[in-house]
């Protein structure tokens, strides 16, 4: 069976949103101050864990603050070892 995952930024609950099949399976929250998009936290379902989500939901999140001309504080520890992992965001990020 393939499943259908998408991940969309939900401007209006300020999060990305990781649905398989529709169904909410994680969330990568933030807020955005002077140009600095603050990650905070980011849940994958238990039973979704480990199917790469939360990474998913990091890209886009990442790709789209680089898009917007935004610097990036990764409060949340999956968001920050995600970083470590791809250094290619690594120019995104700003020390507070």
């Amino acid at each position: 069976m393939n499943d259908e995952v998408t991940v969309v930024d939900n401007q209006e609950r300020k999060r990305y949103e990781a649905r398989v099949n529709g169904a909410l399976v994680g969330v990568l929250a933030y807020s955005v101050h002077e140009g600095v998009v603050v990650m905070p936290h980011t849940v994958v379902e238990p039973q979704y864990e480990g199917r790469g989500f939360g990474g998913l939901m990091a890209e886009r999140a990442l790709d789209d603050a680089r898009e917007h001309g935004l610097k990036v504080l990764p409060q949340c520890w999956f968001v920050a070892a995600y970083i470590e992992k791809n250094p290619q965001y690594a120019d995104l990020v700003v020390s507070r």
